[in-house]
């Protein structure tokens, strides 16, 4: 009796250690697919990333380019806004002064503009 329930303790330790050596398989197979899973994953991300920082750059770039174009537009508007009653100024000069010479090369007297002035 002590024998045969030796033999029976044996054959159920053995059960035990077979089940316990298939899910200890089993679960090593799960986790390196989670592995191999999770190693694409990354990649794809890694790519990713380097091509989004690729493009951050080239935005930084266009922007940074955007802002010099933006600062010489300024300069240039502000030398216009700066000299224009200057220059407003000089043309208001030449057309009078157009209109004086066409007055007396249509036979107006020089004498009347002499006095305006």
């Amino acid at each position: 009796a002590m024998e045969a329930e030796a033999i029976r303790s044996e054959e159920d330790a053995q059960k035990a250690y077979e089940d316990f050596v298939k899910e200890t398989n089993a679960s090593i197979e799960a986790k390196s697919k989670d592995i191999v899973e999770k190693s694409e994953q990354k990649a794809k991300a890694e790519v990713e990333l380097v091509e989004t920082k690729e493009s951050k750059e080239a935005v930084m770039l266009e922007l940074e380019q955007l802002s010099n174009y933006n600062a010489e537009l300024h300069q240039s508007c502000d030398f216009v806004v700066k000299n224009f009653d200057l220059r407003q100024t000089a043309r208001d000069e030449e057309v009078e002064a157009l209109r004086q010479a066409k007055a007396i090369l249509s036979g107006a007297k020089f004498e009347e503009f002499l006095q305006e002035a």
